[in-house]
């Protein structure tokens, strides 16, 4: 049986900013996060971390401290980072009126969050938590977006099934919270196993933020909608969507806090090979429908107005990972080095050709996913597409490429030339000018060039321009000890 494919770390652009209990830019070690050192072969890193403000609160999901500006969430690994078990935190670079100021920042761990301890066959570091589990929504609508976190816990069994605990937990924003977090009141059906695979969205329209996941009993898709109380208790909970074997993709809010039904995506499980998708379109004033329609297979995924007619469409397409199994290395031609932008109205897919890949660099886990991007401001969505020599953003018919490298020597080692290029990990508008910038990454461990994790050195960029917003590395960030 061929390896299985890692899952690819990917940066949650919603932004895990200072709750008002965590306005401290704490390291959950009480310390505080240390101030840069230099560098002069990588991107510039910030001053000393500065307390960020708590606003009057925002209906973006991605402004938790509610002052009007995006922020990001970034991970960050306390010393060297175990293999099996690394020693994880959870960033935060907050925003400013110029954009992300990589000065002001908090570096949280789960003691901060109000987490209950890990589970023990889990071997994890009691006070770590990895940005990947971590999301954050508005749930009780009172403008500060919530920490969401997805704990798991000790090993139970339901029927056949056996996994840990999963549920989640929610870490109040706003001007008051409870010294610690809440955990999320799941249907019965759900209960005794939990959940995995959360997204956040607004599946229904109607301005309130919603969690979705997959029963880990196999029962049903699990969708809570809001608003939720502060013990957790959604508005009400649906579990007629069958259950499927896949993790979930979710459209993004809209963050001027415009009501907008957010579609979800289901992806099929794979060995390697790109694989199938099923789409659940949302309408406003109706909850996610049975109703789906099945899409191509490719492991990138992009939701986005990519042809500026104010609908969302989504894009799917090869990522470039493959199957090792004798025969399997290949995709049909219909998949292989493309991609199908799946149009709002439900028209026909339109194809486009990926950059050909040079097979010096040529891996089977591929270059990357894809984010949807609008560096002009013209209201129409490019798909931002991860190669292996950087991204390319494709717009219609134009094709720009955005280039970042990361240093030659890096940890006392020379970097091999095929592992320095960054990934592109996202794109938002950090400075209110209507425009995206771009998010690129890159790390000089070998699960970076692999699977795009452990990422340290970070690049807003300028638009599609060589020039940059803000850079940063989060080593920098880092607390003196775990």
């Amino acid at each position: 049986m061929g390896r299985m494919k890692p899952r690819i770390a990917v940066v949650t652009l919603a932004v895990c900013t200072a709750l008002a209990p965590l306005s401290g830019c704490g390291s959950g070690d009480g310390t505080a996060a240390r101030g840069p050192s230099a560098s002069s072969d990588g991107p510039s890193t910030a001053a000393a971390s500065r307390t960020p403000a708590l606003g009057k609160g925002s209906k973006d999901p991605d402004d938790i401290n509610g002052d009007g500006h995006r922020d990001l969430v970034v991970p960050v690994t306390v010393g060297g980072g175990g293999a099996d078990a690394p020693d994880e935190r959870v960033g935060v670079v907050y925003g400013s009126a110029k954009g992300l100021a990589p000065s002001t920042r908090s570096v949280l761990g789960r003691g901060d969050l109000g987490l209950p301890a890990p589970g023990k066959q889990l071997l994890t570091p009691n006070n770590a938590v990895s940005a990947a589990d971590v999301t954050t929504a508005d749930l009780d609508g009172d403008g500060f977006p919530d920490f969401v976190t997805t704990v798991q816990g000790s090993m139970v069994s339901d029927g056949n099934i056996s996994a840990p605990h999963t549920v989640p937990y929610v870490t109040w924003g706003g001007a008051t919270s409870k010294a610690s977090a809440t955990p999320v009141q799941l249907p019965q059906s759900a209960s005794k196993l939990g959940i995995r695979s959360l997204v956040r969205g607004d599946f229904d329209g109607d301005g309130h933020h919603d969690l979705a996941g997959l029963a880990y009993n196999h029962s049903s898709m699990v969708v809570l909608y809001g608003p939720f109380s502060r013990s957790g208790v959604p508005a009400r909970t649906d579990t007629s969507l069958p259950w499927a074997d896949g993790e979930l993709i979710a459209d993004a809010i809209d963050p001027s806090g415009t009501p907008r039904a957010t579609s979800l995506l289901l992806h099929a499980v794979n060995d390697g090979e790109q694989s199938g998708n099923t789409l659940y379109t949302a309408r406003r004033g109706s909850q996610l429908s049975a109703s789906t329609r099945q899409l191509r297979s490719g492991n990138a995924h992009a939701f986005g107005d990519f042809d500026g007619d104010g609908r969302r469409d989504v894009a799917v397409g090869d990522d470039g990972g493959r199957n090792d199994e004798p025969g399997y290395e290949t995709e049909p031609a219909e998949v292989d080095g493309s991609l199908a932008v799946y149009p709002g109205d439900g028209g026909a897919p339109v194809t486009y050709r990926l950059p050909e890949a040079p097979r010096s660099a040529r891996t089977d886990y591929g270059p990357g996913g894809y984010m949807a991007a609008d560096p002009d401001g013209d209201g129409r969505d490019g798909i931002l597409v991860a190669t292996y020599t950087g991204a390319t953003l494709i717009d219609g018919t134009r094709r720009t490429t955005v280039l970042r490298n990361g240093p030659a020597t890096a940890d006392g080692r020379q970097i091999p030339a095929k592992w320095r290029h960054a990934r592109p990990v996202g794109a938002a508008d950090f400075d209110g000018d209507g425009k995206d910038e771009l998010i690129l990454n890159w790390g000089a461990d070998p699960r970076f060039g692999f699977y795009g994790e452990r990422a340290t050195r970070w690049w807003i960029t300028d638009g599609t321009t060589s020039g940059d917003r803000a850079a940063f590395t989060t080593t920098d960030f880092a607390p003196r000890s775990s």
